[in-house]
């Protein structure tokens, strides 16, 4: 039974992700910074029947957090197989009243980059264990740089200085990752959701956490024939 960590697994795309990989038999560590979120998580899944799932405490954006939540894992097992860094914030919403600065940038790379990179580091002596190491960095559309550059495209104005930027440098951290450990064995991409109905962008519309987390799972379940340091969304690699 093949393990997997996955950040930010208490609600939305992490707990649909967690739900849908146990129905395929992996076993699930639902990363959570919330505890209480996490208890009720892990609850609603094993009354569901899914009983391979366990709580792990972290919050990305604390490296102690992240250092303890390493050790703590370690307990369980000294192998992980799947490591998917869904965990990430938003941030302030920009306007032209309001503009972001510097401190905004600061918190949303805090999470979305420094935090993805020290969780990969602090678990990466695990997943060099492993057969079939795999690490899925869940980024966004809003990080292609090629789709920001044509004025036809649907997201074409949402452009910030933060949340975009951020997912970009994750892009690139993911390229730099995947060439490291390509000798290795690992397979290393970066995958959007696309556009899904979450708490993180107010239940916006687009597809539920429930249907767009079945393409994040086909990255996550890759073959030793898999791509690495790739950029994929739902349909297909994307560019950079």
């Amino acid at each position: 039974m093949r393990k997997v960590l996955i950040t930010g697994a208490n609600k939305g795309l992490g707990f649909e992700l967690a739900k849908y990989l146990l129905q395929k038999g992996y076993f699930v560590y639902l990363g959570c910074r919330n505890i209480e979120m996490g208890k009720s998580a892990i609850n609603d899944l094993k009354s569901s029947g899914l009983e391979n799932c366990i709580l792990l405490e972290i919050n990305i954006s604390d490296e102690e957090s992240v250092k303890k939540a390493a050790e703590e894992f370690g307990k369980h097992s000294n192998v992980l197989d799947i490591l998917i860094n869904n965990a990430g914030i938003l941030g302030r919403r920009q306007s032209k009243e309001s503009p972001l600065n510097l401190s905004d940038v600061r918190e949303v790379f805090e999470t979305n980059f420094f935090g993805t990179i020290a969780v990969t580091e602090a678990f990466l002596p695990y997943l060099k264990k492993s057969a079939l190491p795999v690490i899925e960095n869940i980024t966004s559309d809003l990080s292609s740089l090629t789709k920001h550059q044509d004025p036809e495209w649907l997201l074409y104005n949402a452009k910030s200085i933060s949340y975009g930027p951020s997912k970009t440098a994750l892009n690139a951290y993911t390229v730099a990752l995947a060439y490291e450990y390509k000798d290795l064995g690992f397979k290393i991409n970066c995958v959007t959701p696309g556009w899904t109905s979450t708490d993180f962008n107010g239940n916006s519309g687009g597809k539920s956490a429930a249907e767009n987390c079945i393409n994040l799972a086909k990255y996550a379940m890759l073959d030793k024939n898999g791509p690495t340091g790739k950029f994929f969304g739902e349909d297909g690699e994307l560019p950079w």
